[in-house]
C-alpha cells in the first residue's frame, strides 16, 4: 500500500480514537477540524500501541502535552518540549516523547532534527535537578523521573520521536549524538512505515510454498481416522524470509537458489495478525535473538522456542521418489514466535550477506497446525498455551481466552469496544460506538465490585492469573458487563466534573464509587462520590500517608463498610 494511503488510513484511525475521547472525557474546548482531531488522536493512538496503555482515563495522564491540555481543560503548563511521559516499572524504563502531527502529506518530508532538540529543555532540568521553571503535570512528571533515577534500581532512558512523515530521523545524527552522549538518552524515531505496521487490518490470505526432506518432517493428527494432520519440522531462517516476506512470488518460489533475491524483501506484517503480543516495537529479547543469529548460527536451532504457525488448509505431496515433500500453506499466521520472525527480518535488511553468511546457516524449529476443522477458540488456545512458555503477561494470554471472545462479541452489539488487544477500535469502520474499554480495565472494574476495591488497582495481573476464574466466570454474568461498563464512564464523567469542586479524580474513587454503588445500588453517583470523600477525610491515618496508599488497605475498606452500615441505621 502506498505512504499517501496509510497517511490517510492513520488519519481516519486517529480522529476515531478522538471521538472515543470526547465521549468520554467532557472537553473544554473540543476541536472543530478533523486535522486537530487527528491530533489529539494521534498521541492517543501512538501510546496506546507503544506502551501498552488502552485505557483513555490512563492515557491522558501521561500527556503533558500544553495544547492537548487545553483542549482537555481549559489550561495547561508549558510542556517544555516533551509531549508525554510514561514511568514503565515493571521494565525500569523512562519513555519520553516527542510528538509531531503533521495536516498534509509530503512525500519527502522527513523528521525535523530541531523539533527533537526541543526535547532537550525537559531532559536537561531532569538530569540537572533544577525544576524550579517548571508547573503543574510537567513538574510531577520530572519529579517522578528524578526519583526513579536517583534511586538504585537501574533504568532505560528513552526519547521516542514520533510524526506521521515519511523519513525518520536517522538515530545517529549529529545533533542527536550530543543528546545520547550528554543524558544517556536512547533516541527512538518512529515515522510512517513504521506506523503502517502498527495499523494492520484483518488481511487476505498469505500462502506459500515449503520443500522439506523426508527427515525434517513430522507429522501428527488427534486420531488415525483424522483427515487433518499437523507437523512439527525445521526451517532455515532464510526460508523463514521467504515464506513471510511481503512478495507473493518468492513465498510460492521454493527453489530459489540465489538467495540474494531475498535481500531487499520486506515482512508480510499481515502475518502477525493473530499474534498475541501485537505490535511489540523492541524489547531486549530482540537482541538476544539477533547475538545468537550472528555468533553461534549452528546453535541458533537449540537457544529459540520456535515459531508456531497456524493454517487453514495444508496439502502435502511427495516429490523426488518420496525423499522430499512439498507442503503448501494456505491463509496461515504466525501464532507464536512473531519476535523471531521480526528479529530475523531485520538483521537480514542490515547487510546485502547476512541471508547467505548467517541466516542460511541456522535453523528454527517450526509447528504448523491445520485449523482447517477447528473454530476460532482452538486456534486461540493453540496461541495462549504455545505462548505461555515465553514472558508474555497473564494479561495478554488470557486475551485469547473463549470468555474473552464471547464478551468481546457480546458488547459489540451494545456499540461497547472492547479491546483485548492494543489498536482495538471495532469490528466496523462505520459503526457509531460509545465505549471503548480495555480488557485489562473491565477486570479491575468487576473485581471491585465483586467485593475488593482495595486490590483492584495494584494487583492487575493476579486479576488475571490467580482470581480469573472467580473474576470471569464463577462470579460473572455477562449480561450485566454492558450497564457495569456504562456506570464505570458515568463515573469516569462526574469525577471529571467534580475537579472544579477541589475534588481530586483517582483510579481507586473510581473503583469504590462502582463497588459502593454496587452494594447500594439506590444511592445516587454524586452522592456516592461526595460520601466517600468524606469517608478518605474522616479515615484515622497519617498525615504523611497518601490517599492511594490509604485507599489500598482492607482497614479502609471495613471503614467504608461501615460508614455504610451506619447511613443504613
Amino acid at each position: 500500500m502506498s505512504l499517501i494511503n496509510d497517511f490517510k488510513i492513520l488519519q481516519n484511525r486517529c480522529i476515531k480514537y478522538y471521538e472515543l475521547l470526547a465521549k468520554e472525557i467532557p472537553l473544554d474546548k473540543p476541536q472543530e477540524s478533523d486535522s486537530a482531531k487527528a491530533r489529539f488522536g494521534f498521541y492517543l493512538f501512538m501510546l496506546e500501541n507503544i506502551c501498552n496503555v488502552k485505557d483513555v482515563s490512563e492515557q491522558i495522564e501521561l500527556i503533558t502535552d500544553l495544547d492537548f491540555n487545553r483542549g482537555l481543560y481549559g489550561t495547561g503548563d508549558d510542556d517544555w518540549g516533551v509531549d508525554a511521559v510514561y514511568i514503565d516499572d515493571d521494565n525500569k524504563s523512562i519513555n519520553l516523547f516527542n510528538f509531531k502531527y503533521r495536516e498534509k502529506f509530503h512525500p519527502t518530508k522527513s523528521q525535523a532534527v530541531n523539533e527533537t532538540i526541543l526535547s532537550a529543555k525537559f531532559v536537561n532540568s531532569i538530569t540537572n535537578e533544577q525544576t524550579t521553571g517548571l508547573s503543574g503535570k510537567v513538574k510531577e512528571k520530572a519529579l517522578e523521573v528524578i526519583d526513579c533515577l536517583n534511586s538504585s534500581q537501574i533504568w532505560e532512558f528513552k526519547l521516542y520521536v514520533v510524526s506521521n512523515e515519511v523519513e525518520p530521523v536517522a538515530a545517529d545524527h549529529e545533533h542527536l549524538g550530543i543528546l545520547r552522549d550528554a543524558y544517556g538518552l536512547e533516541i527512538i524515531p518512529i515515522a510512517l512505515p513504521y506506523i503502517s505496521q502498527m495499523m494492520s487490518i484483518r488481511p487476505t490470505p498469505i500462502n506459500a510454498k515449503l520443500v522439506l526432506d523426508e527427515d525434517a518432517l513430522m507429522s501428527y493428527e488427534e486420531h488415525q481416522l483424522s483427515s487433518s494432520k499437523s507437523y512439527i519440522t525445521r526451517l532455515r531462517s532464510s526460508e523463514i524470509v521467504r515464506v513471510t516476506c511481503n512478495d507473493a512470488t518468492f513465498r510460492d518460489k521454493y527453489d530459489i537458489e540465489d538467495l540474494s533475491l531475498l535481500t531487499n524483501v520486506k515482512l508480510d506484517f499481515g502475518v502477525l495478525f493473530d499474534n498475541v503480543r501485537g505490535f511489540v516495537l523492541r524489547s531486549k529479547y530482540n537482541g538476544n535473538i539477533t547475538t545468537s543469529l550472528k555468533e553461534e548460527p549452528n546453535k541458533f536451532f537449540m537457544y529459540n522456542n520456535g515459531i508456531t504457525i497456524v493454517a487453514k488448509s495444508i496439502q502435502v505431496r511427495s516429490i523426488n521418489g518420496g525423499k522430499k515433500f512439498i507442503l503448501e500453506l494456505n491463509d496461515f499466521q504466525i501464532l507464536n514466535g512473531g519476535q523471531t520472525v521480526r528479529t530475523i527480518h531485520n538483521f537480514n535488511s542490515e547487510d546485502t550477506s547476512i541471508i547467505s553468511d548467517y541466516l542460511s546457516k541456522s535453523e528454527v524449529l517450526v509447528r504448523i497446525f491445520n485449523t482447517s476443522n477447528d473454530e476460532a477458540i482452538a486456534v486461540n488456545k493453540i496461541a495462549e498455551y504455545t505462548n505461555s512458555q515465553n514472558a508474555i503477561s497473564s494479561i495478554d494470554l488470557k486475551s485469547l481466552s473463549s470468555e474473552q471472545i464471547t464478551l468481546e462479541q457480546y458488547l459489540e452489539d451494545y456499540g461497547i469496544i472492547y479491546s483485548r488487544k492494543t489498536g482495538d477500535i471495532g469490528k466496523s469502520d462505520t459503526k457509531e460506538y460509545k465505549h471503548k474499554i480495555a480488557m485489562d480495565k473491565f477486570g479491575q472494574i468487576l473485581f471491585a465490585t465483586q467485593g475488593f476495591p482495595e486490590k483492584a488497582s495494584n494487583e492487575k495481573q493476579h486479576i488475571f492469573g490467580k482470581y480469573y476464574n472467580q473474576v470471569f466466570i464463577d462470579s460473572f454474568d455477562i449480561t450485566e458487563a454492558p450497564d457495569i461498563i456504562d456506570k464505570y464512564f458515568e463515573v469516569l464523567s462526574l469525577y471529571n466534573l467534580a475537579k472544579k469542586n477541589g475534588i481530586t479524580p483517582l483510579e481507586l474513587k473510581y473503583y469504590y464509587t462502582m463497588y459502593i454503588s454496587k452494594k447500594r445500588p439506590q444511592f445516587d453517583l454524586k452522592d456516592i462520590i461526595g460520601f466517600l470523600e468524606t469517608v478518605i477525610d474522616t479515615y484515622d491515618a497519617p498525615s504523611e500517608m497518601s490517599i492511594p496508599r490509604r485507599m489500598i488497605q482492607l482497614k479502609f475498606k471495613n471503614y467504608v463498610d461501615s460508614k455504610l452500615d451506619e447511613i443504613d441505621d
